[in-house]
């Protein structure tokens, strides 16, 4: 997709955050934006932040309040999208939320929350929106996985199921999408730390205060920091970019560049290193 200008993207996730500088940057270049989130009043502002953004090219903004882990509200949300702008040219798979539990005492319903927003919300996103894609003759779907999609790390065996699901998952898919050859392909993100807030509204298990000696919070707050590497702004910018390229996997951030890099010269011996990391975050 070589711009962006009169076409219609629908981003998840869109109340903060990377959904909304997405939503933001893509209003600026003239495209048509179909919002969704659960947190209704972040929604609105992002939709009035992007028709003042996209005012000049006369950008249609739309919202709607939409759990992604209902796979009939993500298809209603679509085939709605689809009527109310004519055509859908992307889908941002965005959404995603944060767990801190140990696998072996993580609760069940935990699970299955997490898997339910960042794994199964990609996966019904993306069928909802591909047939409107090919109909369109052009389109990208553009799926969120992790820096943590392409290592482990301890407390975060949930997360990391999710989004290692999510890049095995979108790599198939566009490697299906070339072979279909119909105009449509597909990017994998893997972010590194970002600032948003997802890390600040993390569930935490209790079974996380008793291995940081009653200290959680703080060992949530040294996490926070860091993750504090590059800008929701400066992540906006580097996804679109890797749409416009088609590139198939994007590494956000100077942290995901590295640590990728490192996991590749090491193999399954950068474990120890991630082990002593998160000593030193939990126990400070």
């Amino acid at each position: 997709m070589k711009n962006f200008q009169g076409k219609v993207a629908a981003i998840t996730g869109a109340a903060s955050g990377m959904g909304r500088t997405l939503a933001l940057e893509l209003a600026r270049r003239g495209c048509h934006l179909s919002l969704s989130d659960v947190n209704e009043k972040g929604l609105a502002e992002t939709a009035l932040l992007a028709a003042k953004a996209g005012l000049p090219h006369g950008v249609k903004v739309t919202t709607a309040k939409l759990n992604v882990a209902d796979r009939e509200a993500m298809v209603a949300w679509a085939d709605q999208t689809a009527r109310e702008h004519g055509q859908v040219n992307l889908i941002f798979n965005n959404a995603g939320v944060a767990l801190g539990a140990f696998v072996e005492t993580v609760k069940p319903e935990d699970f299955e929350w997490i898997m339910g927003i960042n794994f199964w919300g990609v996966v019904w996103g993306t069928q909802a929106f591909l047939p409107h894609l090919k109909r369109a003759g052009e389109g990208h779907v553009v799926n969120t996985s992790s820096l943590f999609g392409l290592l482990a790390s301890p407390t975060q065996g949930t997360y990391n199921s999710s989004k290692f699901a999510v890049r095995g998952f979108t790599e198939a898919l566009r490697q299906e999408l070339d072979m279909a050859n119909c105009g449509v392909s597909a990017t994998c993100v893997h972010p590194g730390g970002i600032r948003t807030n997802i890390a600040r509204a993390a569930k935490m298990d209790e079974s996380m205060n008793h291995a940081t000696g009653g200290q959680a919070e703080a060992a949530r707050s040294r996490f926070d920091k860091m993750l504090n590497v590059t800008t929701a702004e400066s992540a906006a910018l580097q996804i679109l970019r890797a749409v416009e390229r088609k590139q198939r996997r994007v590494l956000v951030g100077p942290d995901a560049k590295l640590m990728d890099f490192f996991v590749r010269l090491l193999g399954s011996w950068y474990q120890p290193g991630s082990v002593w990391l998160s000593r030193k975050l939990m126990k400070g």
